[in-house]
C-alpha cells in the first residue's frame, strides 16, 4: 500500500465492509503524519525561516552601514558568506535537502554579491546586466542540485533578465517579448510536467505563461502597435488553450480547467471592449465576467464533488 491517498482509502471505505478501526489505522498508516515526519517539517520550516531571515538580516546590514563601512570590507564580507555558506552545503553530513536549502540561500547571497559590487564601482550596467550575471553564475547549481525552489529562482531571474533587456537594449515589440516569455515559460513548464517536478513548481510557471499570454491577447487586442506580431500570437495562444482544456477533461485537473477559463475570460472582455467602450457594453461586459466566472465555479465544485464521491 505505497502512495496511497486520503481520498482513495475513502472511497474504498464507501464501497466495502471495511471497519471504523480498519479505516482510521489504514489513515494513520498511509495518509496521517508520524512524530518522524513532524520532526523532518518543522526542522525544514525552521531552517528555511531562519535562512531566510539571515539572508534578509545580512542585505539590511550592508544598507544601514553603507556609509561606515570601506569598499573592501562590503565585498570582503559578502565573498565570505558566500564561501562559507557554500561550503557548508557540501558538508558530506548534512542531509540532502537541507544541503539544498543552504545552496539556495548561497545563490541568493551571489545576488547580494554582485549588487554590492556594482553599487561600490558605479559600473553604469544596465540592471539587465545584474540579472543576467547572477543567472549565469548560480546556473551550474541550480543543475547539479536539481532543487525545485532553486530552479524556480532561476526561471525568475530569465523573466527578469529577458523584460529589463528588452526594456533598456532591445527595444523589441511588447508583443513579441510576450510571445517570448510565453513560450520559453510554456517550455519550462512542459518539461517540469514530465519529469513530475513537485506541483508547486508546475503550477507556478504554468501561471506565469498564462499570464504572459493572457497580457499579450490583450494588448493585441487594445493596442494598434502589437497587430503586426498578433496574427501568429493568437492562434499560437488559443491552440494551446485548447490542448490545455482537453488534457484537463482526460485528467480532471482543477489547475487546467480554472487557469484557462479565467484567462480566456479575460481576453473576451478584453474584445468586447474593444468593439465599444460606451455604457451598454461595458454594462454588458460586467454581466458577462460574472456569468462566465460563476459557471466555471460551478464546474470546478462538482468536479471536486465527483472526484471525492
Amino acid at each position: 500500500m505505497k502512495n496511497i491517498q486520503r481520498e482513495g482509502i475513502e472511497t474504498v471505505a464507501r464501497h466495502s465492509q471495511l471497519s471504523k478501526k480498519t479505516l482510521a489505522k489504514a489513515l494513520k498508516d498511509q495518509v496521517y503524519p508520524d512524530e518522524a515526519s513532524w520532526k523532518r517539517f518543522l526542522t525544514l520550516l525552521f531552517l528555511t525561516l531562519g535562512l531566510g531571515f539571515s539572508l534578509a538580516g545580512i542585505i539590511f546590514f550592508f544598507a544601514y552601514n553603507w556609509a561606515d563601512l570601506h569598499k573592501f570590507i562590503k565585498i570582503g564580507l559578502v565573498e565570505i558568506l558566500v564561501i562559507t555558506v557554500t561550503v557548508l552545503a557540501l558538508w558530506p553530513k548534512i542531509n540532502s535537502q537541507i544541503r539544498h536549502i543552504i545552496l539556495t540561500g548561497s545563490a541568493v547571497l551571489v545576488g547580494v554579491l554582485f549588487a554590492v559590487f556594482g553599487q561600490i564601482y558605479q559600473t553604469g550596467a544596465n540592471a539587465y546586466d545584474f540579472f543576467l550575471a547572477w543567472t549565469i553564475f548560480v546556473t551550474l547549481w541550480v543543475c547539479i542540485s536539481n532543487f525545485a525552489p532553486l530552479w524556480l529562482l532561476f526561471v525568475v531571474l530569465l523573466n527578469t533578465t529577458l523584460i529589463l533587456y528588452q526594456e533598456q537594449v532591445a527595444d523589441w515589440p511588447p508583443l513579441l517579448l510576450y510571445g517570448i516569455l510565453f513560450l520559453g515559460n510554456g517550455l519550462i513548464f512542459a518539461i517540469a510536467k514530465l519529469r513530475q517536478a513537485p506541483a508547486y513548481f508546475v503550477h507556478t510557471v504554468g501561471v506565469a505563461a498564462l499570464t504572459f499570454a493572457t497580457i499579450g491577447m490583450v494588448s493585441g487586442i487594445l493596442f494598434s502597435f502589437n497587430k503586426d506580431y498578433f496574427g501568429v500570437f493568437a492562434p499560437l495562444v488559443g491552440l494551446t488553450y485548447i490542448a490545455g482544456l482537453w488534457h484537463g477533461i482526460q485528467t480532471k485537473s482543477t489547475f487546467y480547467l480554472s487557469a484557462i477559463p479565467f484567462s480566456s475570460i479575460i481576453v473576451i472582455a478584453a474584445f468586447l471592449i474593444d468593439l465599444s467602450d460606451g455604457e451598454w457594453m461595458l454594462l454588458s461586459v460586467s454581466i458577462f465576467i460574472i456569468i462566465s466566472v460563476t459557471f466555471v465555479i460551478r464546474n470546478l465544485i462538482q468536479l471536486a464533488k465527483k472526484q471525492s464521491s
